[in-house]
């Protein structure tokens, strides 16, 4: 039998939406979000407000070891007994400012969590751009609409478990959740921020998807470390067999007239003018085998939401390039000529491949350089010269 309790095992109603937001947190800033959690469930602390109160201060706090807060921003939380939440973070060893109640409300005043001091032992090391994304996320769930007007044991709860759900909005109660956090179940089930429960494992509600924290176990974690090793193998091979002028000159020998015609147009090319170094290993050893890492495949859901017509513009951007260049684009040469900044490699190879999939681009692969518009785009009247013209035909 467990030893906590469990959460209930009553089901909501709970519509699968057509078009999900994407994530709010990567993997890796969900494991920072849960690092919070844990730090804070870790505190000797009683209440929920408190502990509420311990999640927004902390990750403000996480870069510098003290966090902002205001009397304006102390009264939004509507917390039950805002005075003793104080009382409990100072007898937690927390430097708080009394002027917080009864001061001027506006006025920021810095609250100094000492074990989040820069330095050795710091208990939440996160970048700036991690502790921004989880401080948002953790925003967004506290104010998310199941929530928002739901007491201090029912924001809190929603943090925990929304951070231990995984891809699959599925999730097991964590064995750090606040005893508080139990009694609030019922209240997630009824208001659609928890879709069902059973036992000690839950799942997501829909409505609320973007707010998972994308747990991933750790049989997870080493399949991703294999497959990074698989990957950094591959480079050190690819690195190894590098061509030389005279296995290049060898390997155009014996291709075909039309693939000789297209690797002399690219290495020709007068406005790519590519290296030696690039060219020749693109067409003698192809692309790796190798899937994309779960990190590019992840970035790319985010990605996506922001590009909706990424499949028209790539299209209509192949028929403008070979008609300059007398080739088709690389992967790095779509991308940044349609302005898509900072994207991996890996990333590239993502939204490429999944244009191909979506019939936008057709390419001959394991030639370089030969991305065109595929059947989609010809459905919307983007084409090649040649390709309108069998499609007359």
């Amino acid at each position: 039998m467990s030893a906590v309790p469990p959460l209930t095992t009553a089901p909501a109603g709970d519509g699968a939406a057509a078009s999900p937001p994407p994530f709010l947190l990567t993997p890796r800033q969900g494991e920072g979000a849960r690092a919070l959690l844990s730090y804070v469930a870790g505190l000797p602390l009683d209440s929920a407000d408190a502990r509420l109160l311990a999640v927004v201060v902390g990750i403000r706090a996480a870069r510098t070891g003290a966090g902002n807060l205001t009397g304006t921003d102390l009264r939004s939380l509507r917390l039950e007994d805002p005075e003793g939440a104080l009382a409990e973070l100072t007898a937690a060893g927390w430097g708080v400012p009394g002027e917080l109640v009864g001061g001027e409300p506006d006025v920021p005043r810095a609250v100094v969590v000492p074990e989040m001091a820069p330095g050795p032992g710091h208990v939440l090391p996160l970048g700036k751009d991690a502790r921004s994304r989880v401080s948002g996320w953790s925003m967004r769930t506290r104010l998310a609409k199941p929530v928002r007007k739901g007491a201090s044991a029912v924001r809190l709860a929603a943090l925990f478990l929304a951070a231990h759900c995984s891809d699959e909005l599925v999730g097991q109660a964590p064995a750090e959740l606040p005893a508080v956090c139990y009694g609030a179940v019922p209240v997630l089930l009824e208001k659609g921020f928890l879709a069902e429960v059973s036992g000690q494992t839950y799942r997501l509600g829909a409505s609320v998807r973007q707010l998972a924290g994308r747990f991933r176990t750790p049989e997870q974690l080493a399949a991703i470390a294999r497959e990074e090793e698989e990957r950094r193998a591959a480079r050190q091979a690819a690195a190894a067999a590098e061509p030389t002028p005279e296995s290049w000159a060898a390997w155009k020998s014996g291709v075909s007239p039309a693939l000789l015609r297209h690797t002399e147009a690219v290495e020709g090319c007068g406005l790519c003018r590519l290296p030696f170094a690039r060219v020749a290993p693109a067409f003698m050893s192809g692309p790796s085998p190798l899937p994309a890492p779960r990190a590019a495949l992840d970035a790319y859901e985010t990605w996506r939401a922001a590009h909706p017509d990424c499949g028209r513009e790539a299209a209509l951007f192949t028929v403008g390039f070979r008609a300059e260049h007398g080739h088709g684009p690389s992967y790095s040469q779509l991308c940044k000529g349609l302005r898509w900044k900072k994207l991996g490699r890996e990333l590239r190879g993502v939204i490429v491949h999944t244009l191909i999939a979506e019939g936008w681009l057709t390419s001959t692969p394991p030639v370089p350089w030969t991305l065109r518009p595929g059947k989609t785009a010809h459905a919307q009247g983007i084409s090649l010269p040649g390709q309108a013209v069998r499609a007359v035909r």
